[in-house]
C-alpha cells in the first residue's frame, strides 16, 4: 500500500537514524535481563509501595476476581529493541504485568494470555526472522506491545499480507503511516509540533529548534517548520552531536537565536535535553526567552527533579500520555498493576510503561469482543481493527483503530511542566496543528467517521 510522504521508500538504516535522533524515546529501561523470551502466563511481584499512590484494585483486570485462568492459552507476541544504550523492554514488561493480572482474575473467558517477546538489536534480518517465528513457530494470534526502533519499517508489509493489525509504540514513520499499525503515542515529529505550539501559546514570536545531528532528522524537522510557517513564526533549526560535549555553547546559541521574545524547543532524550537546560540555568539564561519546551521524552519526574524549582512553570513539555500520578481510574489501575506485577519494569512509572499498559488493555478489550470463544488470528485481528471509542484517562481522548491508510489516533496532547520535582499538567488537551499534512489527513478521516472517537465499550477495569 502506498504510504504518505514517501515513507515506503525509507530504508531501515535511515529509519533508525530518525528514531534515535527523534527522541520520542526515553531510553529508560537499561538493565533488565538479556533473554529474548520473556514469555510467562502467571503472576509477578515486587515494586515500591511509594510508587503506587492512590493505587486501584487489581481485581478489576479481569471478570472473575481471584480466579486463575486455566483454559487453553491465547498466544500473543511482540518484538522489542534491547541493545547497549537502547532498551525499550519496559513497554512489553508492563504489558506482561497487565496480562498476568488478567490471568489471575479470570483471563479471557477462562483462557490465559501467554506473551512471547523477542528482543532485537536493530538488525532488519533478525527482526524479520522474529516476525516469521512469531507466526509460524509460536502461533501467535496478535502482535501487541512492540517497542522497536525499526520494526514497523521492516515488518509492516508482512503484517499486512497476513491481515495482522499491530498494536505498537515504535518511532519509525511506518508506525503511523501505514494501514496495519496503530500506536498510543504519536512519535517525535508530531510531539515536536506540539512543543512548538506550546511556546507560541506562551508568547514566543520566534523559534529556535534543536535536535540530534543524525542523518534523517529532516523528516522530524519538517513538522515544526511547517507548523511554524502556518503560525507566521520564524524558526531557526539546529542539529547538535550527541552525546553533548559543550552544553554551555549550545544553550547560548539557542537563546541568541530565539531572542528575548522567542522560544526554544528541544527534541532530545532526557539526559541530553537536561544538559542543555542545566547549562542555561548555570549561565542565567532560562529567563532570557519567553519559554523553553521539549517533546514528550522530557515528560518525566527525572527531569523535573534534576532541574529543581528554578524551572517550575518555565519548561513546557508536549505529553502524549497523562502524568503518572493522575487520579483517574485507569491511572490508578496502572499503578496498582505496576505495584503487584511490575517487578520487571526496570524504569519504573513512566511513559514507556504507560504505553505498554494501554496496549495490553486494548488487546484485552478486543479479545473480550470475540464471539464464540474462537480466538483465531483472523478473529482476533478483526476485533483489534474494530476498536473504537477506547476511552482512558491516560490519553486525552478516545483511541481507535479502524480502517485507514494511516493511523494517528493520538493527535491531541497535554502540556506538562515541572513543579516541586514532579511533572504536572499545565495546559489541557490541545490538538496538534493540522498544518502538518498527516495530521490534516487523519482529521479528515475522523470527521468522515465520527464514531471512531465517540466513547464506546467501557475500557477493562472501568
Amino acid at each position: 500500500m502506498k504510504t504518505i510522504f514517501g515513507w515506503d521508500r525509507w530504508r531501515p538504516a535511515l529509519a533508525l537514524a530518525v528514531l534515535v535522533a527523534g527522541l520520542s524515546v526515553f531510553v529508560a529501561a537499561c538493565g533488565s535481563d538479556d533473554k529474548s523470551d520473556t514469555s510467562t502466563a502467571g503472576g509477578g511481584g515486587g515494586g515500591s509501595t511509594t510508587t503506587a499512590k492512590k493505587a486501584g484494585d487489581v481485581t478489576k483486570c479481569g471478570t472473575k476476581p481471584g480466579t486463575k485462568a486455566t483454559g487453553s492459552p491465547i498466544r500473543v507476541g511482540a518484538i522489542v529493541t534491547k541493545q547497549p544504550g537502547t532498551d525499550f523492554t519496559d513497554g512489553a514488561s508492563m504489558a506482561q504485568a497487565y496480562f498476568n493480572c488478567v490471568n489471575d482474575n479470570g483471563g479471557i473467558n477462562g483462557h490465559p494470555i501467554t506473551y512471547k517477546v523477542y528482543t532485537e538489536q536493530t538488525n532488519p534480518s533478525q527482526i524479520a526472522g522474529y516476525a516469521h517465528k512469531l507466526i509460524q513457530t509460536d502461533k501467535v494470534v496478535a502482535v501487541v506491545g512492540g517497542f522497536s526502533l525499526i520494526e514497523c519499517a521492516v515488518d509492516h508489509k508482512y503484517w499486512e499480507s497476513l491481515g495482522i493489525y499491530e498494536l505498537d509504540a515504535g518511532i519509525a514513520p511506518e508506525c503511523w503511516g501505514t494501514s496495519n499499525s496503530a500506536a498510543p503515542n504519536m512519535g517525535p515529529r508530531y510531539s515536536s509540533d506540539g512543543a512548538l505550539q506550546g511556546v507560541v501559546r506562551a508568547g514566543a514570536k520566534k523559534i529556535a529548534f534543536d535536535q540530534s545531528n543524525v542523518p534523517g532528522t529532516g523528516y522530524i524537522a519538517a513538522g515544526p517548520a511547517t507548523v511554524a510557517k502556518s503560525l507566521n513564526v520564524p524558526i531557526t533549526q539546529f542539529k547538535d552531536n550527541v552525546p553533548i560535549q559543550d552544553a554551555n555553547s549550545i544553550a547560548l546559541k539557542l537563546v541568541q537565536a530565539a531572542g528575548t521574545d522567542g522560544g526554544v524547543v528541544l527534541n532530545f532524550t532526557p539526559p541530553e535535553a537536561l544538559k542543555i537546560l542545566q547549562a542555561a540555568q548555570q549561565q542565567g539564561l532560562q529567563d532570557r526567552v519567553k519559554a523553553w519546551a521539549c517533546s514528550t521524552p522530557c515528560n518525566t519526574d527525572f527531569v523535573a527533579k534534576a532541574l529543581g524549582q528554578q524551572w517550575d512553570g518555565k519548561l513546557l513539555v508536549n505529553a502524549e500520555l497523562n502524568v503518572t500520578d493522575a487520579d483517574g481510574p485507569q491511572s490508578r489501575l496502572y499503578r496498582a498493576v505496576f505495584e503487584k506485577y511490575g517487578s520487571k519494569v526496570t524504569g519504573g512509572l513512566g511513559s514507556f510503561s504507560q504505553m505498554g499498559f494501554v496496549m495490553a488493555q486494548q488487546l484485552v478489550m478486543a479479545l473480550q469482543s470475540v464471539k464464540g470463544d474462537d480466538y483465531t488470528l483472523k478473529n482476533v485481528n478483526q476485533a483489534i481493527k474494530n476498536i473504537k471509542g477506547f476511552k482512558t484517562d491516560m490519553l486525552c481522548r478516545p483511541w481507535y483503530y479502524g480502517e485507514a491508510p494511516l493511523h494517528l489516533p493520538n493527535n491531541v496532547d497535554w502540556t506538562t511542566t515541572p513543579k516541586n520535582g514532579k511533572m504536572v499538567i499545565k495546559d489541557g488537551c490541545i490538538p496538534i496543528a493540522e498544518a502538518d499534512p498527516a495530521i490534516a489527513q487523519v482529521r479528515k478521516i475522523e470527521k468522515s467517521q465520527p464514531d471512531l472517537t465517540k466513547p464506546g465499550t467501557p475500557v477493562p477495569g472501568s
